[in-house]
């Protein structure tokens, strides 16, 4: 490489890693569709949520399925680090991370820090 080309990458890299905007906080969200992503990982409908406890890692929720003779019972738990459990009827049906792309009723949003403003990635 020339000297001229490392000058130029040596430029290059010392911009891209002084960018002050990846120096600012940012806080990322997992929302999910309950009753849907339920729908789809234990068939059924009409599932709701009965109960919920908060940890200081988690929360979980307690849900049905509502007018169904023999609803079927879940445990959904959700922690914070976008890891997620589900349990239905004594069966655990998911046990991975939401935020790899594995259910599309899992939506990942990011945040200023300090503003609270919406984040738009391209």
């Amino acid at each position: 490489m020339t000297d001229t080309n490392q000058q130029q990458s040596i430029e290059f890299l010392a911009t891209e890693l002084n960018r002050p905007e990846w120096e600012e906080a940012v806080v990322c969200r997992v929302e999910v569709d309950l009753p849907a992503w339920l729908a789809k990982l234990a068939g059924g409908r009409d599932w709701e949520v009965y109960a919920e406890a908060e940890e200081e890692n988690c929360i979980s929720f307690a849900m049905r399925q509502s007018s169904v003779p023999n609803p079927k019972l879940a445990e959904v738990t959700l922690y914070h680090n976008g890891y997620a459990v589900v349990d239905v009827d004594g069966r655990f049906l998911f046990d991975g991370s939401l935020t790899s792309g594995a259910s599309d009723c899992a939506h990942l949003t990011y945040y200023h820090a300090d503003s609270g403003e919406k984040i738009t990635l391209n």
